[in-house]
């Protein structure tokens, strides 16, 4: 067996099975095969090992700093080709950083996100530093931390599964192609409908232009959401009284759920007691002055509140409609708790198109997909429209969409506002939590919830 293993043929027989059955066939690259000659030569032929390694083994050998400092470089080398290579093909770590998926999900839970679930996706910005994802680590200036010299298209490698109904995934954020470097913590096109409003369609983009940095990213640098996949491709949603309904049919019962209430109350309530019930004190307005609390809850925890003396009334919270709810335009109505009925594009299905319904598909049809979109109006509420230059009147998806929702309904920015996830957004399937870290508390007083701790999600 020893004699086997020491073959060269053998050596290289296994070493082209791996690289051929990898990079070749699974990534689909048949450019991949230029590599074969450089195998054949490590393994049988030797030359590179000869006139190239014998030089550094030579240099090694006569000089201490340069042997050091090639320990070193070669560590530190085969340490971000590993991690790089896990980090494309197999898994990934995301910290949840906001509470919109609370119960399921808590701030401060840190994820494995299995890039193999649905199959990895090649970077569209292959040239980039090890592991970071858009800036430069320690960065204070929001420096690029990829080069765009070399830029891919969409492709996925073969997984094992499918993104399904009520899936917990991890994707780049579709809206956050044009980011505000000053601010980072809106969406760009809300603040552009704000500015266009205050001051006009002209001034409004001039002066956001001089009051920010405006900053356009490749998909795979946009940042990383992570929310419930409520609807696949082909279905159709509706909510309703802020129940959701997928093809005609209720949600099934998501545990920890939460809806946002508003409740006046007779007198405060005590922290011991929100804390019992799971409330975290960064999700709760108060007003001491009038006794009005907004919070979110569970169905549990809702019906806890409506049994306590001290709550005086209880109602659904809802925010405004308008133009921030998608599709971002006048004539809809929609509002989170009471939207749509909508159909979710599928990949080679076809949706008639006209001027009214255009306002749901256009971000697909000249974003997403890469088309040439323009509209000609005709001043009486009509209009003619284009697709790279021809007249429109149908339009076939070339990509699957996904409808993407928070498990707190109410606290969460998701596709009732900023619509469609494209296929090629989508990272991988949130698989488990590994570690949780409560802010609220410190490391001796519970600060890691241990029970937590390699919990399956749900």
């Amino acid at each position: 067996m020893k004699n086997i293993l020491k073959n060269k043929w053998f050596r290289f027989a296994l070493a082209t099975a791996i690289y051929v059955l990898w990079f070749v066939v699974w990534m689909r690259n048949g450019w991949m095969l230029l590599g074969l000659p450089v195998i054949f030569d490590l393994c049988v032929t030797g030359y590179i090992n000869r006139y190239a390694l014998d030089w550094h083994r030579r240099a090694r050998a006569k000089s201490g700093v340069y042997r050091v400092a090639a320990e070193w470089v070669e560590a530190v080398v085969f340490a971000a080709v590993v991690a790089s290579v896990i980090h494309i093909f197999v898994f990934q770590m995301f910290t949840i950083p906001t509470p919109s998926m609370e119960k399921s999900l808590l701030v401060g839970d840190y994820l494995y996100v299995s890039k193999l679930a649905y199959g990895p996706k090649i970077p569209n910005t292959p040239l980039s530093f090890p592991l970071a994802h858009n800036t430069m680590p320690f960065s204070k200036t929001g420096a690029k931390s990829y080069s765009e010299v070399i830029r891919r298209p969409y492709k996925r490698l073969a997984g094992p599964g499918r993104v399904e109904r009520d899936d917990v995934v991890v994707f780049n954020f579709p809206a956050g192609d044009t980011v505000l470097l000053e601010n980072l913590g809106v969406t760009y096109y809300d603040v552009v409908r704000e500015y266009v409003t205050r001051y006009g369609a002209k001034e409004g983009r001039a002066r956001l232009a001089g009051d920010y940095t405006i900053v356009a990213r490749p998909v795979d640098k946009r940042e990383n959401f992570v929310k419930r996949c409520v609807a696949l491709p082909g279905d159709s949603i509706r909510v309703a009284d802020a129940r959701l309904y997928v093809n005609g049919v209720v949600q099934k019962e998501i545990p920890g759920l939460q809806q946002v209430y508003y409740m006046t109350t007779s007198e405060p309530f005590s922290g011991r007691t929100l804390t019992a019930m799971g409330i975290a004190r960064a999700d709760i307005q108060h007003n001491p002055q009038t006794g009005e609390y907004v919070m979110p809850l569970t169905a549990a925890n809702l019906e806890k509140m409506r049994g306590m003396d001290n709550v005086l009334t209880v109602e659904r919270y809802q925010r405004g409609g308008g133009l921030e709810i998608f599709p971002n335009a006048p004539g809809f109505g929609w509002t989170e708790n009471d939207f749509g009925p909508i159909w979710i594009p599928a990949r080679g299905e076809t949706v008639v198109l006209t001027v009214d319904n255009l306002p749901l598909y256009e971000r697909i049809i000249d974003v997403y997909e890469g088309n040439d979109l323009r509209v000609e109006r005709d001043g009486n509420g009509g209009g003619t429209i284009y697709i790279n230059g021809v007249v429109a009147t149908s339009y076939t998806f070339e990509m699957d969409y996904y409808w993407m929702m928070g498990d707190n309904r109410q606290n969460s920015a998701d596709s009732r506002f900023w619509g469609f996830v494209p296929e090629d957004h989508v990272v991988g399937k949130a698989s488990f939590v590994w570690l949780s870290l409560d802010a609220e508390r410190g490391w001796f007083d519970g600060k890691i919830r241990w029970s937590r701790m390699f919990r399956r999600i749900k």
